[in-house]
């Protein structure tokens, strides 16, 4: 075989795990994930599993990152359009519509609430995004992740019913790290008196604190939005054994960080006609900021059912910021996507921060020392690291930034004319736009 085409082959080329099997043109799914769900969700916090890293884990692990990445996917980023900082699509198909539902046999679960957040401090465009024009949807707020819970389908395949909240991240990955004052606040709003030496991050403070009058869609701020979603499902199905799962890549990862915490704190995991009854948190963050300092790394070590995992890439700058006077919690899962053969070398900023090089990275990472290979042992695309970079080999033939609107949005209308239709109006936000 000539050189050339063995660099080709290298592109499409894989190793299959034995735990899935295609019958009938349908994938099916390992019963081990819905045995070992609480193990998965870091019950032991994950003793033994990340180094090397346990099968049935790495595709947990990707799962969570598939239901942040929806959260890329669906915002509107064109500033030109009067949509930019809300969601393309509704609520409903929302998961088909993110590329979610065909051989994605984990994801069978329904989005019932989008949030939305604003912030009473300046923070980069990155974070919150606005339209050009005069007639935008909103100047004040945007879209900013969705809670979901599985269907009967999805509680059967994941051992339990799973509500899931994933929070977007920010939409230019690093010109903010340089931008963005890194001071921290008190968060007694969140954690009450008795924890009122905790501190965390400003900007992460503001985006889930903030509200704003003015706005239809944060009268109520984004932490009053989720955890009243929260507990209404978890009152639905308070006779179930029911786990939270938070997902969150850079911005969101801190949010998620942040969310899980204050759930667990202040007793949000427990269904108020049965508050003897608690349920299982779990975070997995991708590229996270530091969240908060030793004071709130304290309380969050203090507090049972709480886990968080996150997932590091060793090139990516975001995860060391801010700098000075944070501390990490929770367990780390280090990756190296420089060891992958199927992405460009040296790497760049972008390509070592996006969440789909991260995914990638959890594919196929065998570990990160230096006689560590790189080896795809569950199926999935590459082509999926090119959807908003430019991070492949020129020899895997998939082209840079390849996720756009057909037709970036434009429709051609009945008499001829082209209009831009790049939002779908949801049937649970009940305002005229």
């Amino acid at each position: 075989m000539e050189e050339e085409d063995k660099k080709v082959t290298k592109c499409f080329s894989f190793k299959r795990t034995k735990k899935k099997k295609k019958e009938d043109g349908k994938v099916m799914v390992s019963t081990e994930i819905a045995k070992r769900w609480r193990d998965l969700s870091g019950q032991n916090h994950w003793e033994g599993m990340l180094q090397p890293l346990d099968q049935d884990l790495r595709e947990y692990i990707m799962h969570y990152g598939e239901m942040a990445q929806a959260g890329y996917d669906t915002f509107n980023i064109n500033t030109e359009s009067k949509f930019a900082g809300a969601s393309i699509y509704s609520r409903t198909d929302f998961f088909a519509k993110v590329g979610l539902e065909k051989a994605h046999p984990y994801t069978k679960y329904k989005v019932t609430k989008f949030l939305y957040a604003t912030s009473q401090i300046h923070v980069p465009e990155p974070f919150l995004l606005f339209p050009l024009s005069r007639e935008g949807w909103t100047k004040e707020s945007n879209w900013m992740g969705y809670v979901a819970v599985t269907d009967d389908q999805g509680t059967a395949v994941l051992g339990r019913r799973d509500i899931v909240v994933a929070w977007r991240g920010s939409v230019q990955p690093l010109e903010w790290v340089n931008d963005f004052e890194f001071g921290l606040v008190n968060a007694k709003n969140i954690f009450g008196e008795k924890n009122d030496e905790v501190q965390i991050h400003q900007g992460w403070y503001s985006i889930y604190m903030s509200e704003d009058e003015r706005s239809p869609f944060n009268k109520a701020n984004a932490r009053d939005q989720v955890l009243g979603e929260i507990g209404r499902l978890l009152e639905k199905y308070k006779d179930e054994e029911v786990s939270i799962s938070i997902c969150g890549h850079s911005l969101g990862a801190a949010l998620a960080t942040l969310n899980a915490t204050d759930i667990v704190a202040n007793g949000y995991n427990r269904p108020k006609s049965r508050p003897d009854k608690s349920c299982p948190v779990t975070a997995f963050v991708f590229a996270s900021p530091r969240v908060g300092d030793s004071d709130y790394k304290k309380l969050f070590s203090g507090l049972e059912g709480l886990r968080i995992l996150r997932v590091k890439n060793l090139p990516d700058v975001v995860p060391i910021y801010p700098p000075l006077g944070y501390a990490e919690v929770g367990e780390e899962l280090s990756i190296d996507t420089r060891k992958s053969q199927y992405m460009k070398s040296p790497g760049n900023f972008a390509t070592f921060h996006c969440l789909e090089s991260y995914l990638h990275g959890v594919a196929g990472t065998q570990g990160t020392s230096k006689s560590d290979i790189f080896r795809l042992d569950v199926k999935r695309d590459i082509a999926l690291v090119n959807k908003s970079v430019d991070g492949l080999t020129d020899e895997c033939m998939v082209p840079g930034n390849w996720r756009v609107l057909k037709n970036k949005g434009m429709v051609q209308q009945d008499d001829g004319s082209w209009v831009l239709l790049d939002h779908e109006v949801d049937d649970n936000e009940d305002f005229d736009f």
